[in-house]
């Protein structure tokens, strides 16, 4: 069954029977004791995952309907502002890391510390997995999954040119020579990799710095750090180691309209759980690993971080049964095995041990590399502040797409991503 970015209404009844409603049916649910909205973004395996647990929730929890919304990156960020701005937030929606610093600020997220741990169980979880998700001191969130950083690769494409699989202490430099190797080879080279946020703070993690400072709400970087990072991206596209302007303006930071899902590079710099939906749209075999690095044996900038993370919204008039489905998601060990590691490693102990046999060769190399980064990863940062989102979406990307059809020069890209950067941080 599958729903991809419109509204889907379980019922008790339509779990029962296995189906799913389209937006704008009429169709009632039997015993409606509580209804929970729920919104996410992501891809058609996601909402099918996500489909098939809250139908399995429906069936052990009579009485309870969940209305769900899955939507395309950008459109969720609106839909959600509308939400905002109208006091009528979903109760369950999905954040991420970088955001649910700046929207549980914002009066989004209903602080859920009275839930814990009455109904919502997350002592398992360990207190270190709880800080990811905890600002100012209040919990507003709970991860739905550990991941990092990763770059995926076409397996296929680098064999093809003779070209070494990446090692995890691949230079930044090394990383430049293979992605130019690769578009002279097959017209398939690399991501333009400075408009991610999470590549350049790992950037500037290598170097002693970070995205945002770690002290205060500003910028964790300079105009000449902005500037080396710009050099870097400007020299590989013209050199042919990064798809054409035209392609990355495609991007909006989703699975659907990376260079790599459009057949366009080789290479895609994304989140290590987002494995199993890239792999599910691209018919050669892809590998994972780190993303290069300043120098070898130096630091990786990598981190461990949720995934991604369900809230609740501050508007909700159904808090805790909100916080009783979230616990489900997190803790129920079929549940689990429905929702596998497209959203991340399982926090949960048993749920992730219980889960292991059965997944699949992709789901296991997510596993692996999650693994693999143990010795590799660094403290994790402090929350993202406010206007970090925009940031991203408004700032960066926008600058990176002037630079890349030369409407700016370096210098001038470098001190306007500052300045408009400083500008929008709010604290």
């Amino acid at each position: 069954m599958q729903v991809n970015r419109r509204s889907f209404l379980m019922g008790t009844a339509g779990a029962a029977a296995g189906l799913a409603f389209g937006a704008g049916s009429a169709i009632p649910a039997l015993a409606e004791d509580a209804s929970l909205r729920a919104m996410w973004w992501g891809s058609n395996d996601r909402a099918k995952r996500t489909l098939d647990v809250a139908k399995l929730y429906q069936s052990k929890t009579p009485g309870v309907t969940i209305v769900g919304e899955s939507l395309a990156g950008d459109g969720y960020w609106t839909k959600l502002a509308t939400q905002m701005a109208g006091r009528a937030i979903a109760d369950v929606f999905q954040l991420e890391p970088g955001t649910i610093s700046d929207y549980s600020k914002r009066g989004a997220c209903l602080p859920l510390d009275e839930f814990v741990p009455s109904t919502l169980k997350v002592d398992d979880f360990g207190a270190d997995m709880l800080k990811l998700t905890t600002v100012d001191g209040k919990l507003y969130g709970v991860g739905l999954g550990l991941n990092s950083f990763a770059m995926f690769y076409d397996s296929v494409e680098f064999e093809k040119a003779g070209i070494p699989l990446p090692t995890p202490d691949l230079t930044w430099d090394e990383y430049a020579k293979l992605a130019v190797e690769l578009g002279k080879s097959s017209g398939k080279s690399g991501p333009y990799g400075a408009r991610y946020t999470y590549v350049f703070d790992a950037w500037l993690r290598q170097r002693g710095k970070s995205l945002y400072a770690k002290e205060s709400p500003t910028l964790g970087f300079t105009v000449d750090d902005a500037k080396e990072w710009f050099d870097y991206w400007e020299k590989l596209r013209k050199a042919g180691g990064t798809v054409a302007a035209d392609v990355q303006t495609l991007d909006q930071n989703n699975i659907d309209t990376n260079c790599l899902t459009l057949g366009k590079s080789a290479i895609s710099m994304a989140y290590s759980n987002q494995m199993v939906g890239y792999q599910l749209v691209i018919k050669n075999k892809l590998g994972i690993a780190m993303l290069p690095r300043e120098k070898k044996g130096g630091p990786s900038g990598h981190y461990y971080r949720p995934g991604l993370i369900w809230s609740v919204g501050a508007t909700t008039k159904q808090g805790e049964a909100a916080a009783k489905f979230i616990s489900f998601f997190v803790n129920d060990v079929e549940a689990g095995k429905i929702l596998g590691v497209e959203r991340g490693v399982p926090m949960s102990p048993a749920v992730r041990e219980a889960i292991l046999p059965q997944l699949n060769p992709t789901e296991q190399e997510t596993v692996k590399y999650i693994n693999l980064l143990k010795d590799q990863v660094g403290e994790y940062p402090r929350p993202a502040p406010m206007g970090s989102t925009e940031f991203d979406q408004r700032v960066l990307r926008p600058t990176c797409d002037e630079l890349a059809f030369e409407r700016v020069s370096v210098a001038d890209a470098a001190q306007q991503l500052v300045e408009t950067g400083k500008a929008t941080i709010k604290g």
